[in-house]
């Protein structure tokens, strides 16, 4: 029997067109006939005779250009009729049989799937296709255009805005700090002496005094200074004063200030050929003094007298001076404050000739200014930047936490009077103030005081003083006053066998006053000279009571010795002020502006100066100020005396001239007074 199995239905799918095949499979033991039958449909019956050769048959066979999907299926199949019908023996065991007709294969008939059920396109797909190819590369050349076109606008647009950027950046870098870097000189250390006689570490006041007083005991003494800043010595005074009153630019950059009486006058001590230069000291026969500028000692060792520079090369010496002075101090609110990049930019410490050109640039660009302090320093720069700006076209801020400018040294009452004095110079005084808080605003800065209110300026300077410079110390096992500050000396400024400190960084033993520590400039002169004496072999005690003093502009001004402290009992005596009495007629009389350079000797003391030094002394008494006969007490000229245990202690001369030699014996005395007017008249305010 045989059985026949139509597969017309499965065969029937659009990729066949009008071609159907149906197989017919008869099972007989290990026989398999296939029937492969060719049908067409009724209408291509028409077109092709039945019997007609294979080539017709072939041509009979084709794919229609669009299919009909929709076409009933069943309709279909009845209208099939079999054209070929041949029979084909398959036996497995047998040899191959040669037929000419084709076998179908799985790639003949493929199995269905959901693809195979998408609608064939009704026309032709390439026009279909082409037309989205089209349109898709119109789309996509319009994007390039607009990308190429963006492109274009950005690189032309943004030239102006990194043209604006930098002009902005620039601007505000003018405002914020222009870091100037140390420049070394020599540029290297194989150009520095390797072991000399006499080493200055620091080059400042104190360090000049003591290299001009080794001079001068040993004229072909060969001087080596190391010093941390780019300059040779130059003075630190007129920083704060007379050099904000230069307005000829190329003399400020030269560093050449006006006195108060007009005349110029450089900063330096000495002009650059006074110094040898480094790799020349120890050749040179007559000695002199060479300045390594830029470097920095980082370690002493004491016993073996060796300095080590900061890129490890040693220096052997015979004997040594530090003289590294004191840095400035900040409030602890700015302490945090300074951690922020942008806020270091705009809060300024004062100190050395950098501090000066970077405030004076940060000065031209601002509008207002936050001056934190009303000591020395902070008063000094606020009438220096409130006169310099003629055009009133800025504001000068001034805040401290104190009554009155320079409250922790002069008594209330004169210090109220001196308040008054800075106003009448421009400055905005803010007593009893104190910054509590400090943020950017606006490229500058809010500062929030104690009072609740805010403060918004384009940078600050903060003026509240100063500690010694003892970074050597640890590592070179040198004692610092745990109180004061400062290296720990004798009373000839010894701190080691062959080791001395002068300056700022020292503190020493006052047989007077007791241990003491001063910043001030005399006192730099005065134990920088007595260091370099003993360095020489004098060995001299300290026994100076140094003075200082300070100008708030050109007619007001005073110079103090001893212990000058508010909270100290004071009794004062004052007279009315003449046109003589003010640092401007002082400077003028005497063409020097540096106060302690003009001291004069008391006649009784004529006795111990040689000749040359009289000579100088009678000429100076020629230019001493002589008031007019006062005719009313105010505060115009006067001299306060402070008292501990009715001891005079400290002494300040306000607008009183000439007379420290006067104050200095008052205070070796010792002694209680009686009646304080009969003490003040040593110094001749009533004279005419």
């Amino acid at each position: 029997m045989s059985r026949v199995v139509h597969l017309s239905k499965i065969f029937t799918s659009p990729k066949l067109h009008n071609t159907k095949t149906v197989i017919s499979a008869w099972t007989k033991k290990s026989h398999f006939h296939i029937q492969s039958c060719l049908y067409s449909s009724s209408k291509n019956n028409g077109n092709n005779k039945a019997g007609g050769d294979k080539s017709k048959e072939k041509d009979a066979i084709q794919t229609h250009p669009c299919s009909n999907p929709s076409q009933d299926t069943n309709k279909e199949n009845s209208n099939l009729k079999l054209r070929q019908c041949k029979p084909l023996d398959i036996n497995p065991l047998s040899s191959p049989v040669n037929c000419n007709s084709k076998i179908p294969s799985i790639k003949d008939c493929p199995t269905p799937n959901l693809m195979s059920e998408i609608p064939d396109p009704k026309c032709g797909y390439e026009e279909h296709d082409g037309k989205h190819r089209s349109r898709n590369k119109t789309i996509f050349l319009l994007g390039l255009l607009v990308v190429a076109l963006t492109m274009g606008a950005v690189w032309f647009v943004s030239p102006l805005e990194y043209k604006t950027e930098k002009q902005t950046e620039k601007k505000e870098t003018s405002k914020g700090k222009k870091k100037r870097a140390i420049i070394k000189t020599p540029a290297n250390s194989k150009d520095i002496p390797k072991k000399v006689p006499y080493l200055l570490i620091g080059g400042g006041t104190a360090s000049f005094s003591a290299f001009r007083a080794i001079k001068s005991s040993d004229p072909q003494a060969k001087v080596l200074v190391i010093s941390n800043e780019s300059f040779y010595p130059y003075m630190r005074p007129p920083l704060s004063k007379e050099i904000w009153f230069n307005d000829d630019k190329d003399s400020v950059k030269k560093l050449i200030f006006k006195q108060w009486n007009g005349s110029e006058r450089s900063l330096f001590y000495e002009p650059d050929d006074f110094y040898v230069e480094c790799k020349e000291l120890m050749g040179s026969p007559n000695g002199g003094v060479a300045v390594a500028r830029g470097w920095t000692i980082t370690e002493l060792d004491v016993v073996e007298r060796k300095a080590y520079l900061d890129d490890g090369s040693v220096i052997e010496y015979e004997k040594c001076l530090l003289a590294t002075g004191a840095k400035p101090k900040l409030s602890p609110v700015f302490q945090v404050a300074i951690a922020d990049e942008k806020l270091s930019e705009l809060v300024k410490t004062y100190r050395n000739v950098y501090d000066f050109e970077e405030t004076l640039e940060m000065f031209n660009d601002s509008k207002s200014i936050a001056i934190i302090g009303g000591g020395f320093l902070g008063s000094e720069l606020a009438c220096a930047m409130a006169r310099k700006d003629k055009k009133h076209s800025k504001r000068i801020y001034q805040l401290f936490p104190e009554a009155g400018n320079m409250g922790k040294i002069l008594p209330e009452y004169l210090s109220f009077w001196t308040t008054e004095k800075v106003k009448a110079e421009g400055v905005y005084v803010l007593p009893q103030t104190e910054v509590v808080g400090v943020k950017t605003e606006n490229n500058g800065l809010e500062l929030t005081l104690n009072n609740g209110k805010t403060l918004t300026v384009d940078f600050a300077i903060v003026a509240v003083g100063v500690e010694p410079n003892t970074d050597l110390a640890p590592k070179s096992d040198l004692e610092v006053d745990p109180d004061l500050g400062g290296y720990l000396v004798n009373t000839e400024l010894q701190a080691r066998t062959d080791l001395y400190i002068a300056g700022d960084c020292a503190c020493f033993y006052d047989p007077r006053l007791g241990r003491r520590r001063i910043e001030h400039h005399d006192h730099s002169v005065v134990t920088g000279r007595l260091a370099g004496e003993n360095m020489t072999g004098a060995r001299k005690p300290y026994l100076h009571q140094s003075m200082f003093w300070s100008d708030l502009g050109p007619d007001v001004g005073y110079e103090a010795i001893g212990i000058v402290d508010s909270t100290l009992p004071t009794v004062a005596v004052f007279a009315k002020a003449t046109d003589k009495d003010s640092p401007k007629a002082l400077v003028t009389a005497t063409d020097e502006g540096i106060r302690s350079n003009i001291e004069q000797v008391p006649p009784e003391c004529d006795k111990y100066l040689t000749e040359e030094q009289k000579a100088e002394a009678a000429e100076s008494r020629k230019h001493s100020s002589v008031a007019d006969k006062a005719e009313g007490e105010d505060f115009g000229k006067g001299v306060i005396f402070y008292l501990r245990n009715d001891i005079i202690v400290g002494i300040v001369l306000w607008n009183v001239f000439n007379r420290m030699s006067t104050a200095r014996q008052v205070l070796k005395d010792q002694r209680k007074y009686e009646d304080l007017n009969e003490v003040a008249k040593l110094f001749n305010i009533h004279e005419e």
